[in-house]
């Protein structure tokens, strides 16, 4: 009975897993629809907004999850605050890029930068740490390289800003790798150590261009407002997915995020010539061999932990 019970307590886990990361990604890929909401609010406002709306949000979500003690950990760390300020730099200059992106009608592009950030990761790994690819990797990175290259040269268009989206990423998630940090203890970190720069910012960018918060326009100023739980709650459902869902199984879900804002991209009318076709096509068969190449490890690791007996079966050395 109590075999069942277990194997009931798994399967519940896997299906809120399951049911969050869903959530947090589908969350990311409609992100589009907000900033469109915001149209007309210059780009630096809305990220200036976002780091400091995070902050008393973020501190409600650390006193439920009851996660304060691991965050003073972290804040009594020398080390961890400066790697944690040198992320969170990277990450608003992520923010800002994307904020932009939207505002300018490139959509598209942001979305093939997220696309491109798991191949992104592997290059990294290559020449930071200088680790080996084996033949599905190479394949998939030479043929994102070929992706990258039809659009540059066919369609005339750098995607510098997908590129750039994806470099700042891959940073800044090999920053936080190296940091023994929970996401949310590390965001809040984050944001806490940019709001003063996000706060001195507004009040001077409000006396020089003007903010579009509190000008009287109630609907706006709770959008902007919204602004931290919109950064939050997709980062805190990823979380609560990580813990409970295998590598492989996270890694299939993280393209939801890039396809929905691909499919706004398109709806909002953004240019989708035959150029990007071949570009995106490229990227997507690139991210099937790479994901098929991920499960067939992830299962070769599973079956060689299943046949390796346990300490107790070996005899005891006298």
């Amino acid at each position: 009975m109590s075999g069942a019970n277990g194997q009931n307590a798994g399967d519940s886990a896997v299906r809120l897993g399951l049911i969050c990361g869903v959530f947090a990604y589908g969350l990311w890929g409609m992100l589009p629809i907000y900033l469109k909401a915001l149209g007309g609010v210059d780009p630096i406002e809305i990220v200036g907004h976002r780091i400091l709306w995070s902050v008393p949000f973020g501190a409600l979500i650390l006193t439920l999850r009851k996660q304060w003690r691991e965050t003073f950990r972290a804040f009594a760390s020398s080390r961890v605050v400066l790697l944690l300020g040198f992320s969170a730099a990277v990450i608003a200059a992520n923010w800002l890029l994307y904020v932009w992106a939207v505002a300018h009608e490139r959509v598209l592009q942001a979305s093939l930068g997220y696309y491109i950030n798991p191949l992104m990761f592997v290059a990294a790994g290559v020449i930071v740490l200088k680790e080996k690819l084996n033949r599905a990797q190479r394949i998939a990175v030479a043929l994102a390289a070929v992706g990258v290259s039809v659009l540059t040269f066919g369609a005339g268009v750098f995607p510098w800003v997908s590129l750039l989206l994806a470099i700042s990423f891959t940073t800044y998630g090999y920053v936080r790798k190296m940091l023994d940090v929970g996401g949310m203890p590390g965001l809040f970190i984050e944001t806490a150590l940019l709001s003063p720069f996000a706060l001195l910012f507004l009040v001077w960018f409000s006396k020089t261009s003007g903010l579009a918060f509190g000008q009287g326009d109630i609907g706006m100023d709770v959008l902007l407002i919204l602004a931290g739980p919109v950064t939050v709650v997709p980062l805190v459902l990823f979380a609560l997915a990580a813990r409970r869902l295998r590598f492989s199984t996270l890694g299939f879900l993280q393209y939801i995020g890039p396809t929905g804002q691909f499919i706004l991209g398109l709806y909002y009318g953004e240019e989708f010539t035959a150029y990007h076709a071949v570009c995106f096509g490229l990227i997507w068969t690139a991210l099937a061999v790479f994901s098929l190449d991920a499960v067939r490890e992830n299962r070769k690791l599973r079956r060689a932990a299943a046949a390796t007996p346990p300490a107790s079966a070996y005899p005891k050395s006298s």
